[in-house]
């Protein structure tokens, strides 16, 4: 099984690389799931019902998402409907609308869980333990789906955290248990992507899906003024110009949830 993981999808440029690019090369390279980031598809900032189809159509088949989802209204109703794939943080608060982690399956009868996490480090706001989160999740799914336990083709965990020192823990301490833990949030791609005890794959930031003449998809004079000046701006999102999909592709042992290969991959587009 092959499984692409994209980093966050920033603003109209991702969006456009995703909606010109995602679908041949899904096709051509015989990837059988596409996870990607979308907590800035919309104007750079959270995620709408139209942004989130647009995706869908284009190919992706599951988005992940972080400290941002909940930053537009839309997303509240778009968490409910358990007809788009798409997840939150499973440690926000218990109560908390949407889901954190979900089953998915596809024509091609492939069944793979997705765990989305949120790391603590370097947050303002207070989320539970993402290690004690996962370890919880992991002993529920076999509780609550053991149709699955014996039938599962991957394990795949999007941690969307700040640092790598946690990201790196994190994979640690899941290795042998899960395929593979990506890391999202800051929209640089690392070159540290590796297999962890010959079983999970492991890379602490996948980067993000956006344009390549910005500041993590933000138009660069924005950023730059506010660290001379040390006050608050407004961000604008870059909104045109070449842009650059990174991420990894994943291969996995059929018949087990073991990660076989982790390797980069960068596409470019110009718009």
């Amino acid at each position: 099984m092959k499984v692409l993981m994209l980093g966050d999808i920033v603003s109209r440029p991702g969006r456009q690389l995703i909606t010109e690019l995602l679908l041949d090369y899904k096709q051509k390279n015989d990837i059988d799931w596409v996870i990607a980031n979308g907590e800035n598809l919309a104007g750079g900032v959270g995620l709408n019902k139209k942004t989130v189809q647009e995706m869908f159509a284009a190919g992706v088949d599951i988005l992940t998402s972080g400290n941002h989802i909940f930053r537009r209204a839309e997303a509240y109703e778009l968490l409910a409907n358990k007809n788009y794939s798409i997840l939150r943080p499973a440690n926000y608060p218990p109560d908390t609308i949407g889901q954190g982690w979900r089953v998915f399956s596809n024509h091609l009868g492939q069944n793979i869980l997705v765990i989305n996490l949120l790391g603590r480090v370097f947050f303002r706001d207070s989320y539970d333990c993402p290690f004690r989160t996962a370890d919880q999740i992991l002993s529920q799914f076999a509780s609550h789906h053991p149709q699955f336990v014996n039938n599962l083709d991957g394990i795949f965990i999007d941690f969307h955290a700040e640092s790598t020192s946690e990201k790196i823990s994190l994979a640690n301490y899941l290795t042998g248990r899960v395929t593979a833990i990506c890391g999202t949030h800051t929209h640089v791609p690392t070159c540290d992507e590796k297999i962890l005890d010959d079983f999970t794959a492991f890379v602490s930031d996948l980067g993000m899906v956006g344009a390549v003449d910005s500041c993590l998809g933000v138009e660069k004079n924005i950023t730059i003024k506010q660290f001379l000046t040390q006050l608050p701006q407004k961000f604008m999102w870059k909104t045109s110009g070449p842009s650059k999909l990174t991420g990894v592709l994943i291969k996995t042992k059929k018949g087990s949830i073991k990660a076989l290969s982790i390797k980069r991959i960068s596409l470019e587009f110009d718009n």
